[in-house]
């Protein structure tokens, strides 16, 4: 007795697992506020996309439960978190075979755009897992180490921000407070090297020419000698 053909659903979804598990999709995001690297949605849907239509698959998403809450965020801020559960069914165009999958999506949103944002978080995880789509790289996830954050332009703008600098410098007292004010900015320092030298090399003057005039020995105070006042001479009669 013969065994009954593998639905071409399977099939496909084991090629295109086989294609993925061969150079995977590198964590090339980096989330600067909690510092973790990740994949974006676009990433999976650039090299998923070409595979599913070279292995005749079709993903059609539907929303099984959807559920939004409003929040409070920083500065008072309201935002709007959306949950929901989306089932994802796999067809294949070649025989009709299908199989379903699940995933779950959250998100925050200040505007309208939460139930999209968690539509995608759904979308993704789904296709990670059921393709196994691993890390091109090494997983960040296996190392202790800190991420190194790349530091991001200020909202007042380089210019702006090396001149609020430039006056911190002029207001130190001492050396050591110097070094406070360098070790406080040390990261917007080298970001601010990278993207403008010229307003670097301004700061590092400004630090240079105020350590200078703190070294320099201060002139002792003159102290004032109160002369004392002459007694007039006492007359004698003679």
């Amino acid at each position: 007795m013969t065994s009954p053909a593998c639905p071409h659903v399977y099939r496909a979804i084991n090629a295109i697992t086989a294609a993925f598990a061969r150079d995977g999709i590198a964590k090339t995001h980096t989330n600067v506020r909690d510092q973790y690297q990740y994949r974006s949605i676009d990433d999976v849907l650039n090299r998923l996309g070409p595979l599913l239509a070279k292995h005749r698959l079709c993903v059609l998403p539907r929303v099984l439960k959807h559920r939004t809450n409003q929040c409070v965020g920083e500065q008072d801020g309201l935002l709007t978190s959306v949950s929901l559960l989306a089932a994802f069914d796999v067809v294949s165009a070649r025989d009709g075979s299908s199989h379903t999958v699940q995933g779950w999506g959250e998100a925050l949103d200040a505007s309208d755009k939460g139930t999209a944002k968690a539509m995608s978080s759904a979308y993704k995880g789904a296709m990670l897992q059921t393709f196994c789509i691993p890390v091109a790289n090494d997983d960040p996830e296996a190392s202790g180490h800190r991420l190194k954050v790349r530091e991001v332009e200020p909202v007042e703008g380089w210019q702006a921000w090396s001149e609020g600098i430039l006056d911190m410098i002029k207001a130190c007292e001492s050396c050591p407070a110097l070094d406070r004010v360098r070790t406080r900015h040390g990261s917007s320092l080298v970001a601010l090297k990278r993207e403008r030298p010229e307003l670097y090399a301004r700061i590092g003057e400004g630090f240079t020419l105020r350590g200078q005039e703190l070294a320099r020995p201060r002139p002792a105070a003159k102290t004032k000698i109160r002369a004392k006042k002459a007694r007039p001479l006492e007359t004698v009669d003679a």
